[in-house]
C-alpha cells in the first residue's frame, strides 16, 4: 500500500497503536525514503490511536502531544501547499 504513494504525505503515529504500531510506521517511512517521496513521519510518545481528536483535557501529556501534532500538521501543510 505505502509503496504506491508518489505524493507528499504526513504520518502522525501514536506510540500505543495496534492498527499502526511504531514498527509499521518506521517501515512506511523507510519505504518513502527508498522511493524518494517527500514525507513527514513522527511517532508521538505515550499516546494511543486517535489521540489528536480524543485526548483528555485534564491529561497534560495528551494535550501537549495533540497540540504538537496539530502544529506539525499545519507546518507540513504550509510546506506542501
Amino acid at each position: 500500500m505505502i509503496l504506491g504513494v508518489k505524493v507528499p504525505i504526513a504520518i502522525l503515529g501514536a506510540e500505543i497503536d495496534q492498527r499502526s504500531p511504531p514498527e509499521l510506521i518506521k517501515e512506511f517511512e523507510a519505504a518513502l525514503v527508498a522511493n524518494e517521496v517527500d514525507h513527514f513521519a513522527k511517532i508521538y510518545p505515550g499516546v494511543a490511536h486517535g489521540w489528536t481528536v480524543r485526548y483528555k483535557d485534564d491529561n497534560a501529556a495528551e494535550v501537549k502531544c495533540a497540540k504538537e501534532a496539530h502544529q506539525d500538521l499545519l507546518d507540513w501543510f504550509g510546506k506542501c501547499v
